[in-house]
């Protein structure tokens, strides 16, 4: 009876974005089993049945968009390895300043700390194993929809326009790069099978007005910016658009933006004796006529509050009725999901 009042609730603001239930959206790819972002991880993420696979996008020297999580490269490649010297000020590598034929040279890993060389997750694919490479944009549109032709399950995209003002001190306007490239797939409109988010609250309203952007379009709720320097009160300092979340904010945002990506620790927050304390942000996002979709599952990484990963999501699901979820591990999600309709 639970989940079936659960879907019941959900109906109205899933339809919103074509859906009938919430979504599974694999963050990075599946990349709680292999490295981020690679088009191995991509293809694990389809077969599992992830409704998306999202793609973080930067630019490469050239302006061809890359699927990366990070304007840096050194800390999910071996450039200091094979580009020694090529470093900015602050020590970091940016894919900005490699064209795409020096960007297919380096070997893409599992995430890892520079300075130490360790792995981010110790437990997750190991460190110079196999071989993987950084994709563009369009190689994995190319993936993502040849496995929907090939599987007959189609899966939608989930792009995010990473550091839109850095990109244009650069010298490059990703989001119109970006844009042009989705249209020509096939990703225009809400009927389309996709979702666009970012950071950036200005550019946000800057993909309506200006870019007239006719698609689904996600404002991500946290910390964003830093570039090159992250000087405090400077041109790269970090900002954070949590405010956003407030009743006002969130009618605001509704405007723009179809909507909201927060962290789980914009909903649910840890107390003192380690229990969850959920809070009202779904219920006022759906008041103002915004999905939630929260990051991000990680079963090896799980708040304090979830002794596992079937806690997490029963609270996310039943109690909070978020409309879907980014995973590193989607299968689990996909599983719940499914056992939960049963």
């Amino acid at each position: 009876m639970k989940t079936t009042m659960l879907f019941l609730a959900l109906g109205a603001l899933t339809a919103l974005a074509g859906e009938s239930r919430p979504v599974v959206i694999a963050h990075r790819g599946a990349s709680g089993y292999l490295p981020e972002h690679t088009l191995p991880a991509v293809a694990f993420a389809h077969a599992a049945g992830a409704d998306y696979i999202e793609q973080d996008v930067v630019l490469s020297k050239d302006g061809v968009p890359l699927v990366l999580h990070d304007i840096e490269i050194d800390t999910v490649t071996d450039v200091a390895t094979r580009f020694p010297g090529r470093h900015r000020a602050n020590g970091h590598y940016y894919a900005i300043d490699f064209t795409l034929a020096e960007i297919k040279q380096l070997r893409a890993s599992e995430r890892f700390d520079p300075k130490t060389g360790q792995p981010v997750f110790p437990g997750r694919f190991p460190l110079g194993q196999s071989a993987f490479a950084i994709p563009t944009l369009e190689e994995e549109l190319q993936l993502v929809q040849g496995l929907n032709r090939s599987t007959g399950r189609e899966a939608g995209v989930y792009p995010e326009i990473k550091a839109p003002a850095w990109h244009r001190r650069q010298g490059h306007d990703i989001s119109a790069i970006v844009l042009e490239v989705l249209a020509r797939y096939g990703y225009r409109t809400k009927a389309d099978r996709f979702f666009l988010q970012c950071f950036d609250v200005a550019e946000i309203r800057r993909l309506r007005d200006e870019l007239g952007f006719k698609g689904k379009l996600v404002q991500l709720i946290g910390r964003y910016g830093g570039g090159e320097s992250a000087a405090p009160g400077g041109a790269d300092a970090t900002q954070d658009n949590a405010p956003l979340l407030s009743g006002e904010g969130l009618a605001a945002l509704a405007k723009h933006a179809d909507g909201i990506g927060p962290s789980l620790t914009h909903l649910v927050a840890t107390s003192p004796d380690g229990t969850a304390r959920p809070n009202d942000v779904v219920r006022r996002a759906h008041a103002a006529g915004l999905v939630v979709h929260p990051y991000t599952l990680r079963t090896d990484a799980l708040p304090k509050f979830a002794p596992d990963a079937t806690t997490l999501l029963e609270l996310l699901f039943a109690k909070l009725e978020v409309d879907g979820l980014f995973a590193d591990q989607p299968d689990v999600v996909v599983a719940f999901l499914k056992k939960s309709a049963r």
